[in-house]
């Protein structure tokens, strides 16, 4: 695996980018019906990271976050890790529910909330995979974990040893007036998903 996120062509990398793309398209077309109101996106930024960076890239191994965990399977399995700051998840929040939110005192419903839209744009991502490749690719019921990032991290990959080193990121903005949402998305394949999703392009990895 590692060879192969090494060598990739510039083609290679632009059609994995491009699945960010019009992921993060369908993604905010999705949160915005969940909403029922106007969903404004940046351009996502669209990376292949090492596993043991994905802390650092959300704000450090102590920084608390929000995750939600949903496992990839099908054709090119794996798993997608959704990351929000306190800050995007009380934004989120009080977007969906009309309150305000004590990131602290987080309950069972506001739970739910967050697990929903993890499932909505985790979907998006993976619609977008679908339709690229022809791939068949679905998802699991969401977990939700609230700590450190690096602790998140660690109890994420319990059990999934047979997963990659690397991830491919997708980080994008979504925007609600004044009220700013960034999401980290990782996919994280399974030694074996990278290929088969670039031969499902086109794109030789022989």
């Amino acid at each position: 695996m590692p060879d192969i996120v090494n060598n990739l062509t510039n083609i290679q990398k632009d059609a994995l980018k491009e699945i960010g793309n019009i992921g993060a398209g369908n993604a905010a077309t999705a949160f915005a019906q969940f909403l029922d109101t106007k969903i404004d996106m940046t351009v996502p930024s669209v990376a292949i990271v090492p596993m043991a960076e994905v802390p650092e890239v959300t704000g450090g191994i102590e920084k608390k976050v929000v995750s939600v965990l949903l496992k990839v399977m099908g054709e090119a399995p794996g798993s997608i890790l959704l990351i929000l700051s306190e800050f995007s998840t009380i934004n989120l929040l009080e977007m969906i529910l009309y309150k305000e939110i004590d990131i602290n005192k987080i309950d069972d419903v506001e739970i739910s909330a967050v697990k929903e839209i993890g499932n909505i744009l985790s979907g998006s991502y993976l619609n977008a995979i679908n339709q690229m490749t022809g791939l068949n690719l679905f998802q699991s019921v969401p977990a939700f974990s609230y700590d450190m990032a690096g602790a998140i991290l660690s109890s994420s990959m319990i059990g999934t040893s047979e997963e990659s080193d690397y991830a491919l990121l997708i980080e994008t903005q979504f925007m609600n007036g004044n009220d700013e949402i960034e999401g980290y998305f990782f996919f994280i394949p399974n030694p074996g998903s990278f290929e088969k999703i670039l031969n499902s392009l086109g794109l030789d990895t022989q």
